[in-house]
């Protein structure tokens, strides 16, 4: 377990000064594992989702951290992914899709038509279907999905989601939740407490404390619960550090979640026994680390990290702890969620954080996978959900201009592009551009008969709903 431990440390260095940071620059990424069983099928799966990233993204945070590639970059199979939503045209006439020459023959064109969200991304990619902004595994038709951690635990296997930001968000939701608004966020948060089979919630949205880690005063208004459930759910959350969800483990009798907050709660779960079920919800509000006070525009790690709250590796691994218990084998989605938010507000070195803070967990989930002879049994698939921001060189616009490498340590030259520069030249949007997708471990070969497709720039690609669609026939025979 030491390479495990390591990787934990490391992930830990990178949230509190500038000058550990520039330690880790040049310390060597782990190779990519290999795996002989390419065709066989996994008993594991786990999707990482980088919420926002695109190619940009990736490449910025490597010239930062002064590194060729990350773990992933090395991945056995390596594509492009198309993200687009149905606008909401029941009979489909609506979805314009991604046209790889019309995509790049106008700088401005993927701005607009069919950008999704990450309700409908995450809606896809859970189920194999488009569906509208903002939907929570539901159809066009109006009718609830059938995801893949339900097909899961009708298999017997355990389910989590880990992501950090609130639990109940948008992605997080969209693998374990059924709405018709991502914006239900109390009515979701009780659909995943009370009434899944989920095995583990982690994530943030703790009304008792601010975005720097600090108790604050519990919110007067129910709106102020909203990413917990309400305040009838965060009390019967608090009360005895215990709720009562429904029936995980299939013997038709409700179970307990366990209820954990401190950041040395999430190291111990990671490392020692594990409970049956585990309702994570760290010390902090709205995100792990991106909304925390002081220059929200800095460097990269300029500004202090909260301390007291988990990484997204710790939680990661504290997840896996637990899930891989069961000898069915088990799903597990994990987000970076907040790399979209710090795209959102053009914030580039929080952004870097982000990033860094995923890549890190990607790390750390390959390296417990190997310390636990797990990946001769596990797909993994790391990828995005939709590109925010829309990141490029400085100068892009009406070309597409590179991202400068200004040397380890330095902010790279780049530039976030907003939706309308005149009337609105502070707003930064999804984008219907291609994303990166890198999967490995077993059955990873499977993937490549839905890589059909083909891009003059991102060379070949898939659809976000086909990672659903290959997890399905997987697992659904």
């Amino acid at each position: 377990m030491k390479l495990f431990r390591n990787l934990l440390l490391k992930s830990s260095l990178y949230i509190v000064t500038i000058s550990t940071l520039i330690i880790g620059i040049n310390a060597p990424v782990l190779a990519a594992p290999r795996n002989n069983n390419s065709n066989a099928e996994p008993k594991n799966i786990i999707v990482m989702i980088s919420d926002g990233w695109g190619y940009n993204h990736i490449l910025s945070t490597n010239y930062y951290e002064g590194v060729n590639k990350q773990i992933y970059e090395n991945f056995p199979v390596k594509a492009a992914m198309s993200t687009y939503e149905d606008e909401g045209s029941i009979d489909y006439s609506n979805i314009i899709g991604y046209d790889p020459e019309v995509i790049w023959s106008d700088f401005n064109y993927p701005k607009y038509p069919n950008a999704t969200d990450s309700a409908s991304a995450a809606t896809a990619m859970a189920s194999g279907e488009k569906t509208y902004n903002g939907a929570i595994g539901w159809s066009i038709e109006g009718e609830p999905l059938f995801l893949i951690s339900e097909l899961a635990e009708g298999l017997g296997k355990a389910t989590g989601v880990v992501t950090s930001v609130e639990f109940s968000h948008a992605t997080p939701a969209g693998f374990v939740a059924h709405n018709i608004s991502r914006n239900n966020y109390a009515d979701i948060a009780n659909e995943m407490i009370y009434s899944s089979a989920t095995d583990v919630i982690m994530g943030t949205g703790a009304p008792d404390y601010n975005n720097d880690g600090e108790s604050a005063s519990l919110p007067a208004a129910e709106n102020g619960y909203k990413y917990v459930g309400g305040s009838t759910t965060w009390t019967d959350i608090t009360d005895d550090m215990s709720v009562t969800g429904a029936d995980a483990d299939g013997d038709g009798v409700a179970d307990n979640w366990t209820v954990i907050r401190d950041r040395a709660d999430f190291q111990a779960l990671a490392e020692g026994d594990a409970a049956d079920r585990v309702l994570g919800i760290p010390y902090v509000n709205t995100t792990l680390q991106q909304s925390r006070s002081g220059d929200a525009y800095a460097d990269p790690f300029v500004v202090p990290f909260t301390p007291t709250v988990p990484t997204l590796a710790e939680m990661s691994i504290a997840a896996l702890n637990v899930l891989d218990n069961d000898a069915d084998g088990f799903f597990l989605m994990i987000e970076g969620g907040a790399v979209d938010w710090a795209s959102h507000g053009a914030q580039s070195g929080r952004m870097i954080e982000e990033q860094v803070d995923f890549n890190n967990a990607v790390e750390a989930v390959v390296a417990y996978l190997k310390a636990n002879n797990l990946w001769d049994d596990t797909l993994l698939i790391v990828t995005g959900d939709h590109e925010c921001g829309y990141l490029w060189g400085p100068g892009s616009n009406p070309t597409w201009e590179p991202i400068v490498n200004n040397g380890p340590g330095v902010l790279p030259g780049i530039q976030w592009n907003p939706v309308d520069p005149e009337a609105f030249p502070l707003v930064y949007e999804h984008t219907n551009q291609l994303i990166p997708i890198f999967v490995a471990g077993q059955g990873h070969q499977l993937i490549k008969a839905y890589i059909d497709q083909n891009d003059p720039v991102r060379g070949s690609y898939m659809d976000n709903t086909e990672i659903a669609k290959l997890m399905f026939q997987i697992w659904d025979n």
